[in-house]
């Protein structure tokens, strides 16, 4: 009887689990290795260089501390509120968000690119992922590999999701993977940005975008083009293209 009565309490705890909605809220810790990310760029000038150097003297990387919330049809990415940034720069929450609406499938973002502010309205398209046969735990989970390629900035990317977090969201402009996104390589190790907070909770009334949006409408295609033009014309004049747009 004993035995009949815990097996009935496990299905039930099992199954109110199971209704309950999967929302929760995710803390990344974003660290850029600007050094190496400057080795890359070979057509900079003397000029440049000798601005970088100066700039990073005693940085050879920074970090910052952003922040997801998530339930399974909608996300939001973008600053704490309580401003966790260790070193680096500090930004306002509203010059960089990203809303990602799975259940209707568009996308909405503000971001500060080349001294504009612009909103970018789309639909949602996942970036091609390739799931890899590589495993390792990150916050508790056991995560898979998956790669992309970000044909804009030239970039290769290695997404690391939690298959048992069954939602498609994740950090930057990341997305579209079976499992949330938990640790995300830019590039080959120029920027690593990896949960360091996980928190299984009710974030539904965090999820909401500003009431007033300023800043030049734009679509998703429109954004990469804009991002490929100023990277081609920096290339020209010899200038670090990422001092006004996210690497």
């Amino acid at each position: 009887m004993k035995l009949l009565k815990l097996s009935i309490l496990l299905f039930f705890i099992s199954t109110t689990l199971t209704a309950q909605p999967l929302e929760g809220r995710v803390v990344y810790e974003k660290e850029s290795y600007w050094t190496r990310i400057y080795s890359r760029l070979t057509f900079l000038s003397r000029e440049e260089k000798d601005r970088i150097a100066t700039t990073y003297k005693n940085m050879e990387s920074y970090k910052t501390k952003m922040e997801l919330f998530f339930t399974d049809t909608k996300s939001l990415y973008t600053y704490p509120e309580e401003k966790e940034n260790d070193g680096g720069y500090s930004w306002s929450n509203s010059e960089h968000l990203m809303y990602r609406d799975f259940e209707n499938q568009n996308r909405t973002e503000m971001l500060q690119l080349i001294g504009k502010v612009y909103v970018i309205e789309d639909s949602l398209n996942a970036p091609t992922w390739k799931v890899m046969n590589e495993i390792k735990e990150i916050q508790g989970h056991i995560c898979m590999k998956a790669v992309t390629h970000n044909a804009a900035k030239d970039q290769e990317i290695t997404a690391w999701f939690a298959s048992d977090i069954p939602v498609s969201a994740g950090p930057e402009e990341y997305f579209g993977l079976p499992g949330l996104i938990l640790e995300l390589d830019i590039n080959n190790g120029d920027v690593i940005i990896t949960a360091v907070k996980l928190e299984l909770k009710s974030v539904s009334e965090k999820i909401k975008l500003p009431r007033k949006m300023k800043g030049k409408k734009i679509n998703y295609e429109q954004y990469n083009t804009l991002i490929s033009e100023h990277i081609s014309s920096s290339m020209k004049t010899h200038r670090n293209p990422y001092w006004s747009i996210p690497y």
